[in-house]
């Protein structure tokens, strides 16, 4: 169903008969009752719930019914205060929308703000009475498309650029997003991205018609959701290399491959925040350079046994270390944080343990650091 067939009253009819439904689902809720404010009405919302409270008095729901609602326009609507008649006890501002997004949801939880939607999905909280929340029903109706896909390579480029800690508090052009992103992308993609993380409201635009994060967390929260590990070409060795032999010979593998081999995974987070040990070695090597890698380590390509994994990557962005990824201690280059996060998060064994010790050890504390609020 595409609810722009829907008129701007059908469509308030459809989200007061969902609200409806949803508080008939309540056996113990007795007295409530739904009002039309009409069109007329200069109370800011479209829909009154009140509802007894059990030590007397009443909870108003306050519902604002919109047919579409992008998160950089919700921080707006989150402004609004509402003074109904009858001076309620307890006033809960709710949005109704006819899909809420994941990205919404979050929004008004971090604003206070209740919701719903026509799919029956809603998290309603009324101080001193009830708390009611499901999600996971699909749209039956037709959803926004997101202006851009973050689990394709190239978005993925933007989005490492913007979160990598040394970049966090960097104002950006598209151009310069552009001349940034390592392989390189079309201004075309960048503008895409870009509008897209307007948006989703996890970046804002400046005046003079530049951009800056906003909300990393949830960025990388949302691009790991959608991150396509399996991508990668998993392969395993082994080799009789240990401690400082390895870690000279992969030191010599990343001079010769120009920064296109790094360790990866449980291996970059032993250098980054150290948290969980096994006894693999974990690589990322370009297709071009396993023969390089085969020869320097002396390593041989097993079915089982293997301490050595190696990823074959399906995109060269994983190599982007910012204007300051260098090798340190003679030893080779790590994948920046944010790539050693998502990769942990998917990888298997601990990798989600290790990964929420990067983020609290490493991402936040830099990001903070930065004057991005966490």
């Amino acid at each position: 169903m595409n609810v722009k067939n829907l008129s701007a009253v059908g469509l308030e009819n459809a989200l007061a008969a969902k609200l409806e439904e949803l508080l008939r689902g309540v056996d113990w809720l007795r007295g409530w009752q739904i009002k039309h404010m009409g069109e007329g009405a200069d109370t800011g919302f479209d829909l009154l719930a009140t509802l007894p409270l059990p030590g007397g008095g009443k909870a108003a729901l306050c519902v604002e019914c919109k047919r579409e609602l992008r998160p950089s326009v919700f921080r707006m609507v989150a402004d609004k205060t509402f003074s109904p008649a009858g001076r309620p006890k307890v006033v809960v501002p709710v949005l109704a929308l006819p899909w809420v997004s994941p990205r919404v949801a979050e929004l008004c939880a971090e604003h206070g703000w209740s919701w719903f939607d026509l799919a029956g999905n809603h998290r309603l909280d009324i101080p001193g009475l009830l708390r009611l929340q499901h999600t996971g029903n699909e749209s039956v109706y037709e959803r926004p498309r997101p202006t851009a896909n973050l689990s394709t390579p190239e978005a993925g480029r933007v989005v490492r650029a913007l979160l990598l800690p040394e970049n966090a508090g960097r104002r950006w052009t598209q151009r310069d997003m552009q001349t940034h992103c390592q392989p390189n992308v079309s201004l075309g993609l960048v503008n895409k991205v870009v509008r897209h993380l307007r948006d989703e409201a996890f970046i804002e635009m400046r005046e003079d018609g530049g951009f800056q994060l906003r909300d990393p967390l949830k960025l990388l929260f949302a691009w790991r959701d959608v991150y396509r590990f399996d991508r990668h070409e998993r392969r395993g060795y082994f080799t009789l290399l240990r401690g400082k032999k390895l870690q000279d010979a992969l030191a010599g593998l990343d001079l010769r491959t120009g920064g296109f081999a790094a360790y990866a995974s449980f291996s970059a987070a032993e250098f980054q925040a150290p948290h969980v040990r096994q006894p693999k070695t974990w690589l990322y090597v370009r297709e071009k350079d396993v023969s390089t890698f085969e020869r320097l380590v002396d390593a041989k390509p097993v079915e089982s046994g293997e301490n050595l994994t190696v990823l074959i990557p399906n995109d060269d962005g994983v190599f982007y270390l910012g204007d300051g990824g260098t090798m340190g201690d003679h030893r080779m280059r790590c994948t920046n944080a944010v790539q050693t996060y998502v990769d942990l998060f998917h990888c298997g064994g601990r990798g989600e343990e290790a990964a929420e010790a990067l983020l609290n050890q490493h991402l936040k504390p830099e990001w903070k650091i930065r004057g991005l609020n966490i």
